[in-house]
């Protein structure tokens, strides 16, 4: 069956105008359950489009003028802001209001828009918790509870904000689960939720594309060099990832200066300068976001060819979702990581553990090679020097002229600590 067939006729009028074609397995397979009012736990591969498996069957059970009767929980206030948009172009056709709560956002603001009494809620527990607590959530009337991206939410710190918004819900009430990694907290969801539908599809979906992974084995010191570089490869754009805001900060410091189209989206920026971040990203006027495992769950940037972990990812859980970002819905990426002598032994067991083929490869001549460059060249001088081309990915100035690198200043001694936004604004 196709759930197609089942959806009202302007949402398939809307699934044709969004370029969809088949409903992807996870799709397919979650629409009846949901729809039924089953508690769901549902798996598949990053990219699968989960979002739209569970909101569909969801939203077509909600009622208009009934106040507030879906909530969908996210780990982040990124993803709580993306699946918003997704849920808003499909529910606006019911005639439906959605209201997003994340903390960050003016409160006052979110409780005058909760008077109006949206049907669906999107949110981050914290501020979900809060306003349930002063009563402008009214959890009486929720019927479904979504958690998207539940690991996430069922870590230590999370896990006692949401059981407290699931112990403030009425005793009857649909639960739903949504990962690429949700199997590792089964047990959990099963004490949670009576009457479990487990939905796992990752042996069978064919809905991601080709991703290779890759490795660079370099010295510490050179990671801004590398990235310089390989932002003058052809067709490079990247999510780059790091373990440390520090380190994030001061990498991001030095392409800056070199006049690279860089963001910057780190839990430690404000909620402006974070939407800020992803739109120049989206709209391409950046060719790389640097960021953190703050931006690995759930954001979906259109075709990204690479992504680049500057350093070895710190668990198996965190390298499937950075590397995640790629070959979404068919499209084909790599994921490139950044190793030491220090850290390749640890690459090599994360790699092994997570049952990836993986390959070196090399940064030279404005291009990434398999093979090693027959001459080589000393750390001196740099084995990954690029020549900008007439097309590179400069900085622009407000008067549309490639802006000149400033000196840097003498002084700079909490170099990548505290950082000034990095946002570069074409205009």
């Amino acid at each position: 069956m196709t759930i197609i067939k089942n959806l009202p006729e302007a949402w398939q009028t809307h699934w044709q105008a969004s370029g969809f074609s088949e409903p992807s397995m996870i799709q397919e397979k979650s629409f009846q359950p949901l729809k039924e009012k089953e508690n769901v736990l549902g798996i598949s591969p990053t990219g699968s489009g989960k979002t739209l498996a569970y909101v569909l069957p969801l939203l077509l059970n909600v009622e208009k003028g009934q106040g507030s009767q879906l909530l969908i929980l996210a780990p982040s206030q990124e993803l709580a802001v993306q699946i918003s948009q997704v849920v808003r172009d499909w529910a606006m056709l019911l005639h439906l209001k959605t209201q997003t709560l994340i903390g960050g956002a003016n409160v006052g603001r979110q409780i005058e828009k909760l008077k109006k009494k949206p049907e669906i809620l999107i949110g981050t527990p914290g501020r979900v918790l809060e306003l349930i607590k002063t009563k402008k959530i009214k959890s009486h009337l929720l019927h479904t509870i979504v958690m998207d991206e539940v690991d996430q939410l069922f870590h230590e710190k999370e896990l006692n904000l949401t059981k407290q918004i699931l112990t403030s819900a009425p005793t009857e009430f649909q639960l739903v689960f949504y990962s690429a990694t949700a199997d590792r907290v089964a047990e959990e969801a099963q004490k949670l939720a009576d009457q479990l539908t487990v939905i796992d599809v990752t042996a069978e979906d064919q809905s991601s594309g080709v991703v290779n992974h890759h490795f660079i084995a370099l010295s510490p010191r050179k990671k801004s060099d590398y990235l310089r570089s390989l932002a003058y490869t052809p067709d490079f754009r990247a999510m780059v990832f790091f373990n440390q805001v520090a380190d994030l900060g001061s990498v991001e410091e030095k392409l800056l200066y070199e006049g690279l189209a860089v963001a910057g989206l780190a839990s430690d920026q404000n909620k402006t300068l974070r939407k800020l971040a992803i739109d120049q990203f989206s709209k391409k006027r950046a060719v790389m976001l640097l960021t953190t495992d703050i931006a690995a769950r759930g954001l979906d940037f259109n075709a990204i060819p690479f992504v680049v972990n500057a350093e070895v990812p710190l668990s198996e859980e965190s390298y499937i979702h950075r590397a995640g970002r790629v070959g979404r819905m068919g499209a084909a990426g790599s994921v490139i990581t950044f190793v030491n002598d220090a850290t390749k032994r640890d690459y090599q067991r994360l790699m092994k553990k997570i049952e990836l083929p993986y390959q070196e490869v090399f940064l030279y001549d404005g291009a990434i090679h398999s093979t090693r460059k027959e001459k080589s060249i000393t750390e001196d001088k740099g084995a990954i020097t690029a020549t900008p081309k007439k097309d590179a990915p400069t900085k622009k100035d407000t008067s549309g002229q490639t802006a000149k690198p400033k000196k840097r200043p003498k002084n700079n001694k909490n170099k990548g600590a505290r950082r000034k936004s990095s946002i570069i604004e074409n205009k």
